[in-house]
């Protein structure tokens, strides 16, 4: 993954000096690891009730498919609407479900179907992340800095896959289901909070219904006839449907093959992100520098063979380990497909290609509910290895037709 760099990346004392940019990144930080939470406490709750692999599956699907349907709709609207009042919204409406979640917990009453209601809500909210606080990360700081900012934003949003998953498990254990969703509304108010603060300006934009559909195949043109943009298409349906699909069979895995606790079935969760955190760093620090779609296509294959690896091993330890090693690829993953939009797209139609890349990060669900059904018929690691073959396979293919080219 080493090679010439898009741009060197800023030391972090640069990036967090930038008021925009702080804000941003501690609503981002703060979002995605109460995302984590709610998932990891959501399908310790589903597991223990129902024993249903595909039931856990279903919370997680919940969750991500209004990205695959409303995503592109997302990028049209963060285009022409205020970006930080969408923003501000998106954080309340979290923080309303999960008071909504704590108090049915609260009065013993909560199922799982609530759960699926309520993670499909706030999945509608989440679909505008990257069209809307992702944009504006582009927008806070110079153009000489945006791959830095996106490679330090990404190790963040890893530090808080670790950090989300390991508070659920060990919310969930000592506080019980309330109290984790009570620690959730105290933080997306926090993040709320910190938006709410942004100065931010943007150039205004009418939204026009009967151009919408205009509007989102304009962004798709251009992520079609630009080569590096349409890596981080084909290459984002491929992570997203066959390799982070993994992650809602962790609860059943943990509980069920190895036998740990909720804390140690945190921990397992936070393993991959924890390899990305060691990524992130020799990024953000310009210890390591990317070489475009080539990085992006190098990690995403570190990621799918270290996954490979983790279903075939028997023992707890060793798989952990061996995700970590995984999760080695994925900064760089993370880091290019957010990066290649923000440099490549015209300015113009940034916030419609990032909702394209959303619609196909939320094809996650489809890769969810299949290996969900397969582990219900061959078990949850042989379901994962299945998986992550077909997406090594789709990699190849990729690697063949767009990876040729160093841009």
């Amino acid at each position: 993954m080493t090679s010439d760099s898009l741009a060197p990346a800023l030391p972090r004392p640069a990036l967090l000096a930038t008021p925009g940019y702080l804000r941003l990144w501690f609503a981002g930080g703060v979002g995605n690891a109460m995302r984590w939470l709610e998932l990891l406490v959501a399908g310790v709750f589903t597991y223990d009730l129902t024993h249903s692999t595909f039931l856990v599956a279903l919370v997680t699907v919940a969750r991500s498919l209004p990205m695959l349907l409303t995503g592109a709709l997302a990028g049209v609207i963060g285009e022409a609407l205020n970006r930080k009042r969408i923003l501000i919204a998106q954080f309340l409406v979290m923080a309303a479900t999960s008071a909504l979640l704590c108090a049915l917990a609260l009065l013993g009453a909560i199922q799982v179907w609530h759960i699926i209601v309520a993670g499909a809500v706030n999945g509608l909210v989440w679909a505008s992340e990257l069209a809307v606080r992702r944009r504006m990360i582009g927008e806070v700081v110079a153009p000489d800095r945006v791959t830095a900012a996106i490679a330090f934003d990404s190790m963040t949003n890893s530090i808080a896959r670790v950090l989300g998953p390991l508070a659920g498990g060990v919310v969930f254990q000592v506080l019980g289901l309330a109290g984790a969703y009570f620690v959730a509304v105290l933080l997306y108010l926090a993040a709320m909070i910190a938006v709410i603060g942004l100065d931010f300006r943007q150039e205004k934009r009418r939204l026009y219904l009967r151009r919408i559909a205009a509007d989102i195949a304009e962004g798709a043109i251009v992520a079609r006839r630009n080569p590096a943009i349409l890596a981080v298409v084909v290459v984002s349906i491929i992570m997203n449907v066959f390799a982070f699909s993994y992650s809602a069979l962790i609860a059943p895995l943990g509980l069920g093959r190895f036998g740990v606790s909720p804390i140690l079935v945190g921990a397992l969760a936070g393993a991959e992100p924890l390899g990305a955190i060691a990524s992130g760093i020799a990024l953000s620090a310009g210890w390591l520098r990317l070489n475009g779609r080539r990085a992006l296509l190098r990690g995403s294959f570190l990621f799918l063979a270290g996954l490979v690896a983790m279903a075939l091993s028997p023992w707890y330890g060793l798989a952990f380990m061996l995700l970590v090693i995984g999760g080695l690829g994925t900064a760089a993953f993370a880091t290019m497909q957010t990066s290649l939009v923000l440099t490549e797209a015209p300015p113009a139609a940034t916030s419609r290609v990032m909702g394209i890349v959303t619609m196909c990060i939320g094809t996650g669900p489809l890769g969810v509910l299949a290996v969900g059904l397969l582990a219900d018929q061959i078990g949850p690691a042989p379901a994962i290895l299945v998986m992550a073959g077909i997406g090594i396979a789709g990699l190849s293919w990729t690697w063949l037709r767009l990876g040729r080219s160093p841009v």
